[in-house]
């Protein structure tokens, strides 16, 4: 049996995307800068990729601005906004756990001259929001709070947080990195006084390669790609026309199906969390504590630490029997600094190096979930005394 449970790193992509992607490229496949009716039908593409995700949005589709992934939309929110309101502050604010794409940005726009505070967080990995208020001034330019961590699951309390930051200075710009909660939760920008917003396809059963920012009317940004002026001049370059349909596809078709799918991830997980609990030796991250069913948690993604046995061994020990997870986030997987967003847990050190993340999605069942628990069940004890050996 073959189960993929690495669905925060990427996603199966749907057969419909598949499908129309595949027409556009073979077909379909004009410039849509170009004047002749090849190009009239890629703009077609992309006007219905723009006015879906933004019904689904609640926004404008002149909002709407398509990128390469989650991690240029990251940088193109803060290296744009920054530079283009430095003159009203140099102050920005994020916190300790943010996905890679925010944190290294943020380090970046400190060498430029960028003062950033970095919000800690609770044992569930929450900010506080009265750290939020007491990190605020009047010369503060952005906030950048992800709503979904990608390693624990843990949710930010984002509509809280734009709330508060639009009362203490409506100037101050709001980012979400939604990555990982875009296709997970409904999430509505104007209501929750976001300003900018990231998503990402192949995160959502579309395709890699294409990413969406979301940018208010209002907000003052400056281009960090140019060229020939494609997206209003902000963002150059020629569009991924397959791409922009393919994820606004499968973001269509995810909330067409919401309350069903949400209900399958959650069954899901508290299969899984049930069975882990079983087991000696064994401690989920990022739960409440007044919630240990995952309540208040993302429904697709479970964080475990395994005491005794490294994280790449029980990876490699599960491959061997086709189940295939993450040791933390796939974006730096290959690296080998411990996690910034346990450490920011203050988790005890042998969690550092024993944690593995499972994550789920619609193609998900409960027989690969018994199928993994027994695995688990098979495996650890037998890791553990060769651990020991050795």
């Amino acid at each position: 049996m073959e189960v993929y449970l690495d669905n925060s790193a990427t996603t199966r992509v749907l057969p419909e995307v598949a499908e129309l992607m595949t027409k556009i490229m073979c077909e379909d496949y004009g410039n849509p800068a170009s004047l002749h009716m090849k190009g009239v039908q890629a703009e077609q593409y992309l006007r219905y990729a723009r006015e879906t995700l933004a019904g689904l949005l609640k926004v404008s589709e002149k909002e709407i601005f398509f990128t390469s992934g989650g991690t240029e939309s990251d940088n193109m929110a803060l290296i744009g906004c920054a530079f283009a309101n430095r003159r009203r502050g140099t102050h920005l604010i994020t916190t300790q756990i943010e996905h890679p794409a925010v944190l290294q940005t943020m380090h970046y726009l400190e060498q430029e001259g960028f003062r950033v505070t970095y919000l800690p967080v609770d044992g569930s990995g929450r900010i506080s929001l009265e750290d939020l208020k007491k990190a605020m001034t009047q010369d503060t330019v952005l906030v950048s709070v992800m709503h979904t961590n990608n390693e624990i699951g843990a949710l930010q309390p984002i509509a809280e947080a734009g709330a508060l930051i639009k009362k203490m200075n409506p100037d101050t710009l709001f980012h979400v990195d939604a990555v990982q909660g875009f296709g997970k939760a409904r999430i509505y920008p104007r209501r929750m006084g976001i300003d900018l917003l990231s998503a990402s396809g192949h995160k959502i059963h579309g395709p890699k390669g294409i990413g969406l920012l979301y940018i208010g009317d209002r907000v003052k940004i400056r281009p960090i790609i140019y060229g020939g002026g494609q997206q209003m001049n902000l963002r150059s370059g020629t569009d991924n026309v397959a791409g922009a349909a393919g994820m606004a596809k499968a973001a269509e078709l995810l909330y067409a199906h919401y309350d069903e799918d949400m209900e399958r991830l959650w069954k899901c997980k508290r299969r899984f969390m049930d069975g882990v609990r079983e087991m000696e030796g064994i401690r989920i991250n990022g739960l409440l504590p007044e919630s240990p069913d995952g309540e208040g948690t993302a429904p697709h993604i479970v964080s475990v630490s395994v005491s005794g046995v490294r994280s790449e061994v029980l990876l490699h020990a599960l491959e061997e029997k086709g189940i295939y997870v993450s040791a933390g986030s796939a974006c730096a997987a290959r690296k080998p600094q411990p996690s910034a967003t346990l450490r920011a847990l203050g988790v005890e050190p042998w969690m550092l190096e024993s944690t593995v993340r499972f994550s789920f999605s619609v193609y998900t069942t409960e027989e690969e979930i018994d199928y993994t628990i027994r695995t688990m069940y098979d495996k650890i004890p037998i890791l553990r005394k060769y651990i020991r050996r050795k």
